[in-house]
């Protein structure tokens, strides 16, 4: 009786579930009202098939059977890098009898010289710092540990500090070759910080230093791209270029590159008195070009004030009156004197001299001396 209830449970829940109660009931209920055949002992025999099968996975359900390791690494791979190390750790923390053996020797060696080598056990690191624990040279599950106190076995846990903190370094000055064929000195700096501590120390060995030597090789790389007047004129845009390809090298050092800036370009002595030369050229030119328009446009204005003042000739005596009192308000020792310019019109016409038309001048034929008469 308890089994026909369970099957009968097991039932109802599937076909609840399903969304098929009614239609099961419907069944059962056309299956009643007519004489049993062939069909209908079928469906009976495969309905209670069906309540067997169920019956059996509710006392016996299947357990999940494990991943292989190609599976694995395709799950680990849509992790973070974070979740990847602790995903590691944990697949790889086998240590094998004598590791288990020594971390048993070891805590009872803790336990037995108490409270001595609680001085040895406790760590504490600082709020910018992480630290990465190796047990028997594995990497311990869980991740770095910190800020604050964490424990550690002395005779078989080692661990690695790790500054979370932004770092910054120098580019060395670097000869570089343009791609319009000038060579140039270019230093840059580079700003970074540790975004992930276990996988800087486990992919990598030095990851400041590391970060140095890539940042030179790119500098040449991309500044071997740009002309002379690309590197002076789009500091901005190389920065950037430099920043993005960096922090995709460093990514898997667990480096994050946060920033790039190009500090000075060192042209050689003889092209920067080229260059200036070139510039001091270029300003005469625009600067006699200037003072030729202006000239031009004050030619132009004088034009236009003269036919004005011809057109009304009081208005020339009015101009020379102004004059006057211009210069009158100034405090100096010159003395003017109007003097009309009409009065000079008489002397500045003369009339030509008389020529004597007696006056022959000697011929070919005779040769002589020429007379008057």
């Amino acid at each position: 009786m308890e089994s026909n209830l369970d099957v009968g449970s097991c039932l109802l829940d599937e076909c609840s579930s399903a969304g098929s109660f009614r239609k099961l009931s419907a069944l059962s209920a056309t299956s009643s009202l007519h004489a049993p055949s062939e069909s209908s002992m079928s469906r009976k025999r495969s309905i209670r098939e069906r309540m067997a099968e169920l019956a059996d996975s509710r006392r016996n359900p299947k357990k999940p059977t494990p991943p292989s390791i190609f599976e694995a690494a395709q799950l680990i791979g849509k992790f973070s890098g974070q979740r990847i190390d602790l995903l590691s750790a944990n697949i790889q923390n086998e240590f094998g009898v004598c590791g288990w053996i020594l971390t048993i020797l070891s805590y009872l060696l803790i336990f037995f010289t108490l409270p001595i080598s609680a001085c040895m056990c406790i760590k504490v690191v600082q709020e910018y710092e992480r630290a990465v624990i190796f047990r028997l040279g594995r990497l311990m599950p869980g991740g770095a540990k910190g800020p604050g106190i964490f424990f550690i076995v002395p005779c078989i846990d080692t661990y690695r500090k790790v500054d979370l903190r932004v770092l910054s370094f120098e580019v060395p000055p670097q000869e570089i070759l343009s791609k319009d064929s000038v060579t140039v000195a270019v230093d840059a700096v580079v700003y970074f910080r540790i975004s992930n501590a276990t996988i800087s120390v486990t992919n990598v060995e030095d990851a400041a230093r590391s970060t140095k030597l890539l940042a030179q090789t790119t500098l040449r790389n991309i500044l071997g791209t740009k002309t002379l007047a690309e590197m002076l004129s789009d500091r901005e845009a190389i920065s950037h270029q430099m920043q993005t390809t960096l922090d995709e090298a460093t990514e898997p050092w667990g480096v994050k590159v946060e920033r790039v800036e190009v500090k000075d370009v060192r042209l050689p002595v003889q092209l920067q008195r080229a260059m200036a030369a070139e510039a001091e050229a270029a300003r005469e030119a625009r600067a006699k070009v200037i003072v030729a328009e202006g000239e031009q446009k004050a030619s132009r204005a004088l034009k236009e004030a003269a036919e004005v003042i011809a057109e009304s000739p009081s208005a020339l005596q009015l101009r020379y009156l102004q004059t006057l009192n211009s210069i009158s308000a100034e405090k100096n020792s010159t003395i003017i004197f109007p003097f009309p310019i009409d009065l000079l019109s008489a002397f500045l016409q003369r009339t030509p001299p008389k020529v004597d038309n007696n006056f022959a001048f000697p011929t070919q034929k005779s040769g002589g001396i020429p007379s008057t008469s």
